[in-house]
């Protein structure tokens, strides 16, 4: 089964054309590296939870939104190879003036356990 990374971010409002400009100069380098699906998912009905939530994982403000983004790979093996390319592209260097507090950003690998329909 695939092995996906998932991030969520808060982006400022004013810099969605920004931010939508930077995910596919990026992404399309995630698939130069192995990925076989990116997908960036700008957030809409995002609710306040009782708890925890979206908006306060990414320590969100009022003129900004969640984005909820995952990269899939076809395999974790493929997911480290690719990452390392990632990370090592001089084209990351573009990286460092992003759209968005990538300090806030949180992020992590997923094995699938259940993928439908399969």
């Amino acid at each position: 089964m695939s092995y996906i990374d998932g991030f969520v971010i808060a982006v400022p409002n004013a810099n969605r054309e920004q931010f939508i400009a930077h995910a596919r100069t990026f992404d399309a380098i995630f698939l130069e590296f192995g990925a076989i699906r990116v997908v960036e998912c700008w957030g809409e009905d995002v609710p306040d939870g009782k708890l925890t939530d979206f908006r306060r994982a990414v320590q969100a403000t009022q003129d900004e939104s969640v984005v909820f983004s995952w990269v899939e790979w076809p395999d974790k093996a493929t997911r480290d190879a690719g990452m390392a390319k990632f990370m090592q592209d001089p084209r990351m260097e573009a990286a460092a003036h992003c759209p968005f507090d990538g300090k806030r950003m949180i992020f992590g690998g997923f094995k699938t356990v259940v993928s439908l329909p399969d």
